[in-house]
């Protein structure tokens, strides 16, 4: 990481419209680390979270094309919050390292913005960036955006929700907070936009998209 780089750490809850905001950031020059990316790249066929996974929740959790389960592993976790925990020790330093290759890809002005959903949940995380924004919207509006564009059931979604940090618990360690209930697509990146502009007022990439 560049000496005097301001690293963002990006969160939301699910269907709160973290993606669309990293997405208009990617689009104004900044370098995107999208963590959630990164674990279906170690998940994937032969990435390398699956042998550890498959020691500790046996075979069973790899699907025949050679990728983790994610339906099964999801129902293991939400069963039982032990498994989560032995997920999680395998994914995130995995995770982390990657993380860390990409960000040290970005030129030096460049600025490089981690998208990391459970950022909230994890000191780790909110070490390794200078601020935090957060994407919030109400819980019904989030049930519904994920219904809608995945299919779940709606308690699947709510159960997803619940094993998350709290809205209160997001804004409470939050720089920046966007509001993403009544808006649409171009509103929002206007709200990007102007913070884009107070946060990296001289970034260079930026000049594309003011």
């Amino acid at each position: 990481m560049a000496p005097g780089r301001l690293r963002v750490g990006l969160t939301g809850g699910i269907g709160s419209g973290k993606s669309t905001v990293a997405s208009a950031l990617a689009q104004r020059g900044a370098v995107i680390v999208d963590t959630d990316q990164i674990a279906r790249q170690l998940t994937a066929p032969g990435g390398l979270a699956l042998p550890a996974i498959a020691a500790a929740f046996g075979a069973v959790m790899i699907d025949p094309a050679g990728a983790l389960d994610r339906v099964r592993m999801r129902a293991e976790v939400f069963a039982e919050p032990a498994a989560r925990l032995r997920l999680e020790a395998i994914l995130h330093p995995l995770i982390g390292q990657e993380a860390q290759t990409q960000a040290a890809r970005a030129e030096p002005d460049q600025p490089v913005v981690f998208d990391v959903p459970l950022l909230t949940e994890s000191a780790h995380w909110r070490e390794r960036v200078d601020r935090v924004l957060v994407v919030d919207c109400d819980e019904s509006l989030q049930v519904k955006r994920v219904v809608q564009r995945s299919g779940w059931a709606e308690a699947e979604v709510l159960r997803v929700i619940a094993q998350q940090a709290s809205r209160p618990a997001r804004r409470a360690i939050a720089d920046a907070v966007l509001l993403n209930e009544r808006l649409d697509l171009s509103t929002l990146d206007d709200a990007v936009g102007q913070l884009w502009r107070c946060w990296w007022p001289s970034a260079a990439f930026g000049a594309a998209n003011p």
